[in-house]
């Protein structure tokens, strides 16, 4: 493979999850929970990686049929940038990708190889490695890894 050619294909191996930003923990958490009917990850459900922003209220998640989480992020302050909040990405953080950890610095590679800047990172944390860059449309991605050992 070439580094132009992009990815291998099944090199993302699916959605990690979906980051929003909500302004109202408890009525969002209502909303995902109860109105839409998605299962809240509790418990040892909840990421390792996670569990001490979900104690601290930071942090809910949730998760989907076919198994994709929804993290819901506290952001308080936040305002949307139009009046009218079906506007689209006004509230949406990024999509996640998750990538086995030994293609996550091919994946770099392959991104910068197209021209794609990298806006953040490669980050490592507790929840694993990330990079972080915008489609063509300015929509944040992701792509990240689970940290080694996990």
């Amino acid at each position: 493979m070439t580094l132009s050619s992009g990815l291998p294909l099944g090199s993302l191996r699916r959605v990690h999850h979906i980051a929003l930003n909500v302004k109202d923990m408890e009525k969002s958490c209502h909303f995902y929970g109860h109105i839409l009917g998605l299962k809240p990850l509790v418990g040892e459900e909840v990421p390792v990686t996670l569990k001490t922003m979900v104690e601290e209220g930071k942090v809910s998640n949730f998760i989907t049929p076919d198994g994709t989480v929804i993290d819901l992020f506290a952001a308080p302050d936040l305002s949307p940038p139009a009046v009218d909040p079906r506007q689209s990405f006004t509230r949406t953080d990024h999509l996640a990708f998750d990538i086995a950890p030994a293609q996550f610095d091919q994946a770099i590679a392959v991104l910068e190889a197209h021209g794609i800047t990298i806006a953040s990172g490669p980050v490592t944390r507790p929840t694993g490695r990330g990079i972080y860059f915008y489609d063509p449309d300015g929509f944040q991605v992701e792509i990240r890894c689970d940290p080694m050992g996990l």
